[in-house]
């Protein structure tokens, strides 16, 4: 998650993301809050 401080999501909260292959297949990378 890109931002400041302590990183947390809030259930419903809007996002943007691109996905990346990791080690047990595809993951979320560069998590942005809109």
């Amino acid at each position: 998650i890109m931002s400041e401080g302590y990183k947390t999501l809030d259930e419903g909260q809007r996002v943007t993301f691109e996905i990346e292959q990791g080690q047990k297949g595809p993951q979320a990378a560069n998590v942005t809050v809109l």
